[in-house]
């Protein structure tokens, strides 16, 4: 498609960013809405964050989603920040408005949207979870299952300081119950548990999933892995295999990106088959 030189432009930062299905999600929306528009994949450095963002915005560009590394550093550049993005201390989207650098985060939004889609409403509501990892998507997931009424939030990671961290930062501010601790708990406490959320890059392409045993997960238990390439992790491959339910990454990603677009090029798209689809197919190329 064609653009003019009034197209509205914006993109992705990443370190790497190569492997990010932003562009082909949002090339997807761009041509079935027939927009004068383009989205653009763009590798940043993390000392370059910040002048490359000013650069983009100086350049007309109405914004950027963020991935790693960049999320939160990203917040600090931010000017203001929406709601949840203020609470989870982190952002995916950046918005610019003439000289100002608004953050947001529409990550657990996402996660909620997809949580629902994969496992019916009120998935979580009064039961135990567990969040895997310590970094900006964990904090996004804590804030989701948060909103979704979960009664206790397990926070497990390799680093337990990490962890305590996090759990001190949300206590105050959520009615769930947090507890952290490092992997080496994991088979003690997991027992119970209705929902593992894994936020880790673990079982990205060519990177070995977590190892974390399954079988200590009550029958009925579910699995949500936020890796989507490749789509089946190592994880949700072993989580099939004991007959646990599973959800991909693919669903956040895909939901996360409504309000981004928005931002962008002026309209609220749909997640629809025919979308999945096509991200299915460009994962598998």
């Amino acid at each position: 498609m064609n653009i003019s030189g009034a197209a509205r432009l914006a993109g992705v930062v990443g370190w790497p960013v190569a492997q990010s299905l932003s562009p082909a999600l949002h090339s997807h929306w761009i041509a079935a809405h027939g927009i004068d528009g383009a989205y653009v994949p763009l590798p940043v450095a993390p000392e370059d964050l910040a002048r490359v963002m000013d650069g983009l915005a100086r350049a007309g560009f109405r914004g950027v989603n963020v991935t790693v590394p960049h999320k939160e550093a990203a917040f600090a550049l931010a000017d203001g920040h929406d709601d949840a993005a203020r609470m989870i201390g982190a952002v995916n989207l950046l918005v610019f408005e003439g000289a100002r650098i608004t953050g947001r985060n529409t990550d657990a939004a996402g996660l909620v949207a997809a949580l629902v889609d994969g496992l019916g409403a009120d998935p979580v509501k009064g039961k135990a979870v567990a969040v895997w990892g310590a970094g900006g998507t964990a904090r996004a997931a804590i804030f989701a299952l948060a909103q979704m009424h979960a009664a206790e939030i397990r926070i497990f990671n390799r680093t337990a300081g990490r962890a305590e961290a996090l759990a001190a930062a949300f206590a105050p501010a959520v009615p769930a119950r947090l507890t952290a601790m490092g992997y080496e708990r994991w088979r003690e406490l997991g027992r119970d548990v209705a929902l593992v959320v894994h936020t880790t890059s673990a079982g990205m392409k060519q990177t070995p999933s977590l190892d974390l045993p399954l079988d200590v997960l009550p029958a009925g238990a579910a699995v949500f892995d936020a890796v989507y390439n490749p789509l089946e992790t190592g994880l949700l491959a072993r989580a099939r295999a004991r007959g646990l339910r599973t959800v991909d990454g693919l669903g956040m990603l895909m939901h996360q990106a409504v309000p981004a677009f928005e931002a962008f090029f002026g309209i609220r798209p749909k997640v629809t088959p025919a979308l999945r689809q096509a991200l299915e197919k460009t994962l598998n190329a």
